[in-house]
C-alpha cells in the first residue's frame, strides 16, 4: 500500500460501529435470555470473533450488514464447544469471554493468533479463580487458557491498573456469581459496560470509586444501536488538523468522556474542532464533529503526556505521534508501559517508524520523545501487524514529503476494514 502526500482533505463521513461497544453489547445479548437485536455493530474482524465464539457456545447468531440479531436462552443454557474457541487478534473477545465461560459447567478452551497469544492474561486469571474458576494458561498468564467453570461466588477486587477489559470481566462474572461483587477503580477508564448493562435490566450500584452488582442475575434482551467510533475518528482528526486547508466532517461519533480524552485535549489547546447535533444512543452520547486545519493547535497543545491522561487515550498514542512530529514544543510521552503490551510494543512500533521516515525520536521504557517542528519523509512503515500503528503511519504520509509504503495494510481489518477507502473518498 503506498500513501502519497495529499494538499487537501475535504469531504464527510460517517464512522462504522464502536468496536468496544459491540464486544460488550453482542456478549451481553448472548447472557440475556431472548432475541437481542444490535444496530449500526462493528464490521471489524475482533467483533467478527467475539460473534463466531458465541456460535459455538450454541447461540442463534444472524447478520445482514451492520445489523446483528443474538438468540439466547441465557447464560445458563450455554453450550460447550466442540472445537477450540479462537479470538484471533482480540483480546477483548479472551478477557470478556472468559467471564461467561467462567461460570458455564464445562471445561473449554479458548486463543488466539500469534499475537494474542503473546498478550497477558494474569490480570483477568487472578480474579476469575478468587471466585471459583479453574483456569490454566501457559506460563501461567498466556493463551491458550483452559477454562473449566463453576459455580462462582462474589468478591470484593481492586484493581491492580486501569483496565477497561479487566473491570468488565469482573462485573460479568459477578452477574453469574452467588452473591454481590465489587469493583473498585482507582483510575477511571473506559465506562460502556456499566452504562449498558442496565439497558439489559441489570442493577448496578456506583459510589464513588466502587461498581457493585449482584447474581446470579436474569437480563432481557434488548434492541440497541451503536454509535460510531471514536477510535477511528482519530486518525480522520489528527489527518485534518495537519493538512492545510483540510475541512471534514464526521457524522454520529461517540462522544463518552471516558473515551475522548485526546479531543477534549485538542479542543483546549485551540483546535478548530466543532460538535454539532449533541444526542444520545443507549445512554452514549453521540455528536457530529466538524474539523479543520489548525495552526494554533500545533502552537498549544501540551508539551507532554502522562499521568491521569494515559488511560483515557491509551489507543489514540500511535496517532499521536505523527501529530508530535509537528508541534512546536515536541511531545514527551511517559508512563505509558502498557503501550508495550498492545498488538505489537507501541512504543517500539512507533519509535521504528518514525524513524524510518526521517523523525528524530528518543525512547523511554514507558514512552517516547519526538522534538518539535521536525519533517516526515517518505519511506517504509513496518506495520507490526498491528491495525493502529498502520492508520497512524497511513496519517503520516498524506503530510510527508515523499510517499509513504505500508508493509502489511490488510491488518486494519481488524478494527476498520473499509479505512483505506474511507482516508481515499477525503483526499
Amino acid at each position: 500500500m503506498i500513501i502519497q502526500p495529499v494538499s487537501c482533505l475535504r469531504g464527510e463521513l460517517t464512522l462504522p460501529g464502536d468496536k468496544s461497544i459491540s464486544h460488550r453489547y453482542a456478549i451481553l445479548g448472548a447472557m440475556a435470555t431472548g432475541t437481542t437485536r444490535i444496530s449500526q455493530f462493528s464490521q471489524s474482524e475482533d467483533c467478527q470473533s467475539t460473534l463466531r465464539c458465541l456460535k459455538k457456545l450454541g447461540l442463534g447468531i444472524r447478520q445482514s450488514k451492520n445489523e446483528v440479531e443474538i438468540q439466547s436462552a441465557g447464560w445458563q443454557r450455554f453450550q460447550k464447544p466442540r472445537e477450540l474457541l479462537d479470538a484471533g487478534n482480540s483480546g477483548t473477545t479472551v478477557r470478556l469471554l472468559s467471564a461467561l465461560l467462567s461460570a458455564s459447567p464445562f471445561t473449554s478452551t479458548i486463543q488466539g493468533d500469534d499475537s494474542l497469544n503473546r498478550r497477558p492474561m494474569e490480570r483477568i486469571i487472578r480474579p476469575l479463580t478468587q471466585m471459583g474458576a479453574r483456569i490454566e494458561a501457559v506460563q501461567d498468564e498466556y493463551p491458550p487458557l483452559r477454562i473449566t467453570g463453576s459455580q462462582l461466588r462474589g468478591i470484593h477486587y481492586r484493581l491492580p491498573m486501569a483496565s477497561a477489559q479487566v473491570k468488565s470481566c469482573v462485573l460479568l462474572a459477578g452477574l453469574m456469581a452467588q452473591g454481590e461483587t465489587t469493583v473498585v477503580e482507582d483510575v477511571p477508564s473506559r465506562d460502556h459496560t456499566e452504562r449498558a448493562l442496565p439497558f439489559f435490566d441489570v442493577v448496578l450500584t456506583e459510589a464513588e470509586q466502587q461498581l457493585k452488582v449482584k447474581g446470579p442475575a436474569s437480563l432481557k434482551a434488548v434492541q440497541m444501536e451503536i454509535p460510531g467510533d471514536f477510535s477511528a475518528a482519530v486518525f480522520f482528526i489528527v489527518a485534518a488538523l495537519l493538512v492545510p486547508d483540510a475541512e471534514i466532517y464526521l457524522r454520529r461519533v461517540g462522544v463518552n468522556p471516558s473515551r475522548t480524552g485526546l479531543l477534549t485535549l485538542l479542543e483546549d489547546s485551540g483546535a478548530r474542532v466543532e460538535r454539532t447535533n449533541p444526542r444520545e444512543f443507549n445512554a452514549e452520547p453521540v455528536c457530529d464533529l466538524k474539523i479543520c486545519f489548525s495552526h494554533e493547535l500545533l502552537r498549544r497543545f501540551p508539551a507532554e503526556i502522562s499521568g491521569k491522561w494515559l488511560p483515557n487515550m491509551i489507543d489514540e498514542i500511535p496517532a499521536l505521534a505523527v501529530l508530535a512530529t509537528r508541534l512546536e514544543r515536541g511531545l514527551r510521552v511517559r508512563g505509558g508501559e502498557e503501550l508495550r503490551k498492545k498488538e505489537s510494543d507501541r512504543i517500539k512500533s512507533v519509535v521504528v517508524n518514525l524513524r524510518n521516515l526521517g523523525v528524530q525520536v528518543e525512547e523511554y521504557p514507558d514512552g517516547f520523545f519526538v522534538p518539535p517542528n521536525q519533517q516526515i519523509q517518505g519511506g517504509r512503515v513496518q506495520t507490526f501487524g498491528d491495525h493502529r500503528i498502520a492508520m497512524a503511519f497511513s496519517v503520516a504520509g498524506l503530510i510527508a514529503t515523499q510517499p509513504v509504503e505500508l508493509d502489511h495494510p490488510s491488518c486494519v481489518s481488524v478494527s476498520f476494514p473499509e479505512f483505506f477507502e474511507r482516508l481515499q473518498s477525503l483526499s
